[in-house]
């Protein structure tokens, strides 16, 4: 990839006491650089974001300034990259979110990350290898890990107690043969408060061991088809969603990861799925009006073996042809990842540490001992191996969209289990021929 350097000499010289111990050494000769960073963290996630760019920009060496700029939620945020692109591409550095990686990747406006960590001599062991695997193809990490999750089944302790129920349901059939005594004795109104979400699909997916798509589900080339049809997967799903749906267990409560939430909150319902970073929120919104649970993410029957895969965000490298601001970008990513600031994101967000010695910084393991339910993410995720890692597809928001309204419609009654696989593979398989098309 040709690069236009439009920085003076740069000196190198090993440094010693770097942010994360990196042999790389480039600095500007000019009195500093200043790169524009694009991310989607709002609320008290984008209080979070700002200390850290604020603690890079005064306690850096190198005389880099990070311009951060808040751009809305994640598809703002890629959908203001693709205008940019008619153009100048506005940012150095973009934090995209999980189901984007295939589209940047194939996008040709990226430095893949790994060309910068090779440069760096930056050692990815330090990466959680879970995590890393989602964004790797060939062993190439095309970006950086940052805000990573995966889905969890929170559960309503005192209600478990008072119905008797000791094990916490692994499948949705365990959930089927638990979820009398929970409403029953147990006092919920809902056995679980499922929402409809394409998220939990795909996880429901992964932990059967099956693809979503075809080409080593999209790892080993662009993805032309889905399988999901195929293998059976989807039409498992589908089946033991609606079985929990007729007999009452698992009401439609609307679309959306957080569409579930609410009613577990309230303690109107036993269980729910969401994501790990929504702990402390939920924490919060329940106020101590019943003791919180935590559980992996369940199977769709107890015989599945399979995984489960990250979702979150990543940090991705523009090729803007500056070498200085790539050297300066690269130091900055640097620092987001190291130990002492992945283990303030944590405690600050619940999102995953993904670099695996900050497991050892104080701040860590005391948010461990102050919120013990996210032990439960961190087990979770080092028992689900890295082929599990997911699916990679270029229109993969288009099809979550898709997913969603098909299930939607079976519980709605306007289709069956097995049509609504059929629409969705139809409707999604057109996405995928109408983008291989444009993009041939």
């Amino acid at each position: 990839m040709k690069k236009r350097v439009i920085s003076a000499v740069l000196t190198a010289a090993m440094l010693t006491g770097s942010l994360m111990g990196s042999t790389m050494t480039v600095q500007a000769e000019e009195s500093g650089v200043t790169i524009d960073f694009w991310h989607s963290m709002g609320g008290v996630n984008g209080q979070a974001m700002d200390y850290l760019v604020n603690k890079f920009n005064e306690e850096n060496e190198y005389g880099i300034t990070v311009n951060a700029q808040y751009q809305g939620e994640y598809d703002d945020t890629i959908n203001k990259l693709k205008s940019a692109q008619i153009g100048n591409m506005g940012a150095d550095l973009v934090q995209i979110y999980d189901i984007g990686t295939r589209f940047m990747i194939d996008s040709g406006w990226i430095v893949p990350m790994q060309e910068l960590i090779d440069k760096a001599g930056y050692d990815v062991s330090q990466i959680e290898p879970n995590i890393a695997a989602y964004y790797s193809i060939d062993n190439q990490l095309y970006s950086m890990p940052f805000n990573s999750s995966t889905p969890i089944l929170y559960y309503n302790k005192d209600m478990f107690a008072a119905a008797g129920v000791e094990n916490v349901p692994a499948s949705f059939n365990e959930i089927a043969e638990v979820a009398d005594a929970l409403t029953t004795e147990g006092g919920a109104g809902e056995a679980i408060s499922l929402g409809i979400y394409g998220w939990f699909f795909e996880q429901l997916l992964c932990k059967q061991g099956l693809a979503y798509v075809d080409n080593g589900n999209g790892r080993e080339g662009a993805a032309t088809k889905v399988v999901f049809d195929e293998n059976g997967g989807a039409l498992n799903i589908l089946n033991a969603w609606k079985e929990l749906y007729d007999a009452g267990y698992a009401p439609n409560v609307g679309r959306g990861g957080d569409s579930g939430l609410a009613d577990f909150s309230a303690g109107k319902s036993a269980m729910t799925l969401g994501s790990t970073a929504s702990l402390k929120q939920i924490l919060e919104d329940v106020n101590g009006k019943f003791e919180v649970g935590t559980a992996y993410f369940p199977s769709v029957s107890s015989e599945n073996q399979g995984g489960v895969s990250i979702g979150g965000a990543s940090l991705w490298a523009l090729n803007n042809e500056d070498e200085a601001k790539q050297d300066a970008t690269w130091k900055f990513v640097e620092f987001l990842v190291s130990p002492e600031s992945q283990a303030y994101w944590n405690a600050q967000t619940g999102y995953f540490p993904i670099t695996t010695a900050a497991h050892e910084e104080p701040v860590f393991q005391e948010n461990i001992a102050q919120y013990p339910q996210f032990q439960t993410a961190i087990d979770q995720l080092h028992d689900s191996a890295p082929e599990y890692a997911g699916a990679l597809m270029s229109v993969f928001p288009e099809a979550r969209q898709i997913v969603e309204t098909n299930i939607e419609n079976m519980l709605n009654g306007v289709s069956s289990p097995e049509d609504a696989v059929a629409a969705m593979a139809e409707q999604i398989n057109t996405s995928i021929e109408d983008y291989n098309l444009l993009n041939s």
